[in-house]
């Protein structure tokens, strides 16, 4: 029976996978891939509309209702013995450009819209007409327009002022159960206002308070949220039993996130029995459905070959996937800043990471701002405006430092205000006037922030007409200077040939310069390029760590920050839980903080005992394969001391050795050199020990005390060993001293020793003889003059000086 269910499931998984490639096919143009710009994102969706088999979305219609009142057709003499009606479901059908493929069949035609047939009113059982005409306003679909009562309805005739043709467009019993569905979607996005624009935690608590009585009627919304709260711990107890609960009732309603989150649970053994092909289904499942976190995990597994075979090309389709959703995000800015912090540097030293800004420095920097200080007011207004580094993301404090700055005079205050206002928020309202005034200021004082901002000005046309040549002339400056955004759009205009003649080759070189100040869009233009070969030699390998770096950018990275401050609270279930999805997500720096957190013995207790090894080392593996060096280290310490795995010294040699040669690791050259020592899992060989132990100290200024240590300790051996080796009575027999230093050898010595004593015996003579003189007597210092109150006092207590016998 479980060989069948696990054919079964595999052919699932099979059909499944071939259903995606086929589905995620990318949006590209015919010859070169869409290059994204700074321009200005709409809000990143967590969910996509699923693709159809050609590459076409499929989006489920739905309306929007008004309710407002205002005079409503009579209720009297409505039919009211109809059955009831379920208001069909619209679907639209939108094509996307695609690459020429000759054997796809073209796109299948949209849809038709599907026309209700009335219940009551006045035309029952006639189709609705739409649009239709009420009160001299056109509606394309049913409204509940002049109702008190909240019910949808629609014209039978285009003219309903004039016909008084009429009917509903639901039954009673789905007009109740939409106007609780609407309350409790209303409720729902109360809490989650709450939720996004508060920082106490009590309040946070109350909203998800409210969310779980949401989800007690049934609101898919409010149930996700509450699963998820429940697994990773966030201002609700940590329950992963009940939280797969709810997502195994979501997932039966096809909720992609929780299918999602079925397949981390599989994948991850908690609350069930790990299975890597369930855990496939769930991911795949929830792919198809549309959600991005999802898609990004399949695109990691299929690149490194995890639970897969690997696929490059697999894993590109998926990555370019997440990375188009998330390059349209990114606004002027360039995106908020990752923060990736290890808990091993933490921990071994505290303090030492560098993404993170102590609490008493933020408030020193916000002391000297109060003060005047124009750069700490530039710094902190930068840290508000992209948040990071321990500080969240205020568009109202950035504002009020770049102001203090601007007005001071400050020309890199004067073009973040710039931007501000260019890109509009919450507080600053979106003014291109004003926003051109400011990068005027700081462009003409040689400010390059300014001076991309002009450009970015006259290139699309705001607040000025357009003018390719001015905007290439302000880019060209704002990029000498180093600045990032302008080397952007100069890669932009080279690559589509705006202002000037197309060069792929510059753009290349304009994207290569932006990505080495980190800005994501370069990241994504630089992908878009390798994944089709414009410009550059096709490369799926660059192409998919380029697109997984874009990825890695999104708002989920946010979670990083989240689970690193359950670890500070102690919560170390919580951190695990939220490093763990991370860590499937193909997060190195969580997969090394997993395997951290299960290396330590006092660490989470979601695990037994007999399992935190084999976790802590699958999860060690995952980092090295990225590239992290400790994590290779930890690899060849786990196999020579057997945690988590049988002992093997060969495989420590091997680890410690690809750590050596790639990284240059001074730890790995020492447990090198100690293995030569002693001969464990290589050949003893005390030379290349002592070699490899110099190389640890040339690569390493730490490693040099105990690399001196060892080098004593061989010393010592090696000298044991030669002197064990050698037999001192046949050496001393097998001396010819007569040959060695010639016949007459017993004179000679005896010579030398004659004249040694006579030396000897000279030099004790010439010391009995030398006279002993005493050291002269200093002259007596006159005394000073005692006071008048204590002349006897004084001369007692002067002591009396003393005579040469004495001295």
């Amino acid at each position: 029976m479980k060989t069948t269910r696990t054919c079964q499931l595999l052919i699932v998984v099979i059909f499944l996978s071939m259903g995606t490639a086929a589905a995620d096919l990318p949006a590209e143009e015919n010859e070169v891939p869409d290059v994204k710009q700074n321009t200005e994102g709409e809000e990143e969706e967590e969910q996509v509309p699923p693709l159809g088999p050609l590459g076409e979305r499929v989006v489920a219609g739905q309306s929007v209702y008004s309710q407002e009142e205002t005079p409503a057709p009579e209720e009297a003499g409505q039919a009211q013995g109809e059955q009831g009606h379920e208001e069909p479901q619209e679907f639209v059908v939108v094509g996307e450009e695609k690459e020429d493929l000759p054997d796809q069949p073209p796109p299948p035609k949209p849809k038709p819209k599907e026309i209700p047939v009335v219940i009551g009113g006045t035309a029952a059982g006639e189709p609705c007409v739409f649009p239709f005409l009420f009160l001299g306003k056109e509606y394309a679909d049913c409204t509940t327009e002049g109702r008190r009562d909240g019910r949808l309805w629609c014209a039978t005739t285009y003219d309903y002022d004039r016909d008084k043709k009429w009917g509903f467009c639901e039954t009673e019993e789905q007009a109740e159960e939409r106007r609780q569905a609407e309350e409790m979607e209303e409720q729902y996005q109360s809490a989650v206002r709450m939720i996004n624009t508060t920082n106490r935690r009590s309040q946070k608590r109350e909203a998800y308070e409210r969310l779980l009585k949401i989800s007690g009627k049934g609101h898919t919304k409010a149930s996700e949220k509450v699963a998820y709260a429940m697994l990773f711990g966030d201002y609700m107890a940590q329950n992963v039993t009940k939280a797969k609960d709810l997502f195994e009732k979501l997932a039966l309603e096809g909720s992609p996130k929780a299918q999602m989150a079925l397949g981390f649970l599989y994948a991850a053994g908690l609350g069930v029995n790990s299975s890597q092909a369930k855990a496939l289904v769930y991911y795949t499942f929830g792919a198809l459905g549309g959600n991005l976190v999802a898609h990004m995990i399949l695109g990691y597994r299929y690149w490194g070959g995890v639970g897969v075979p690997q696929s490059c090309e697999s894993a590109l389709t998926h990555y370019r996937l997440v990375a188009n959703h998330v390059a349209n995000d990114v606004s002027l800015t360039g995106g908020s800043a990752v923060q990736r912090i290890r808990l091993l540097d933490e921990v071994e030293n505290p303090g030492s990471t560098s993404s993170m800004l102590e609490e008493d420095l933020i408030q020193y920097y916000q002391f000297l701002a109060e003060k005047g200080d124009i750069q700490a007011q530039v710094g902190l207004g930068q840290l508000h405006l992209n948040g990071g580094r321990g500080v969240e993301q205020n568009h109202q404090r950035a504002y009020e430092y770049f102001n203090q700055a601007a007005n001071a005079g400050n020309t890199h205050a004067m073009a973040f205000l710039g931007k501000m206002y260019s890109e509009g928020s919450e507080f600053v309202p979106q003014n291109n006037e004003t926003a051109l005034q400011y990068f005027k200021k700081a462009s003409e004082l040689g400010n390059p922030v300014g001076q991309s901002g002009l450009g970015m000005a006259y290139l699309y046309g705001r607040g000025v007409p357009v003018n390719y040549e001015l905007a290439l002339k302000y880019f060209q400056k704002a990029a000498e200077q180093g600045w990032v955004d302008g080397q952007l759009q100069l890669g932009f205009m080279y690559y589509n040939g705006i202002g000037v003649k197309r060069d792929y080759k510059q753009a290349l070189k304009y994207f290569n310069l932006a990505s080495q100040a980190g800005h994501i869009l370069a990241y994504y233009n630089l992908a878009q390029m390798h994944a089709t070969g414009t410009g550059v030699m096709r490369s799926c390998h660059t192409a998919v760590e380029l697109f997984k770096n874009v990825c890695e950018r999104g708002r989920w990275s946010e979670r990083l920050m989240t689970a690193y401050g359950s670890f500070k609270d102690g919560d170390m279930d919580a951190a695990l839980v939220q490093y763990l999805l991370l860590a499937e997500q193909g997060y190195e720096v969580a997969q090394s903080n997993v395997a951290f957190i299960l290396d330590q013995t006092e660490g989470s207790r979601i695990f037994s005992e007999n399992e935190t090894y084999p976790r802590a080392l699958l999860h060690w593996t995952r980092a090295a394969a990225q590239g992290y060096t400790v994590a290779r280290i930890k690899l060849g310490d786990y196999h020579f001391y057997g945690y988590g795995t049988d002992v093997d010294y060969e495989t420590a040699v091997i680890h410690y050795r690809l750590a050596s040669e790639q990284q240059n690791s001074a730890q790995a050259m020492f447990n090198l050199g100690y293995m030569h020592e002693k001969g464990l899992g290589i050949k003893q060989d005390i030379h290349l020990a002592k070699r490899f132990y110099d190389m640890a100290a040339e690569a390493s200024p730490d490693a040099q005390v105990p690399v001196f240590l060892a080098l004593c300790k061989l010393g010592f051996i090696y000298a044991l060993q030669y002197l064990q080796d050698l037999n001192l009575k046949e050496a001393v027999s097998q001396v010819d001293l007569d040959q060695l230093l010639g016949p007459e050898w017993d004179l000679y010595l005896m010579t030398v020793i004659a004249l040694l004593l006579g030396t000897v015996i000279a030099y004790r003579q010439r010391q009995h003889q030398a006279p002993l003189r005493p050291p002269p007597v200093p002259p007596r210092p006159a005394a000073p003059a005692p006071p008048a109150d204590q002349p006897d006092q004084q001369q007692q207590q002067q002591p009396a000086p003393a005579m040469p016998e004495e001295q």
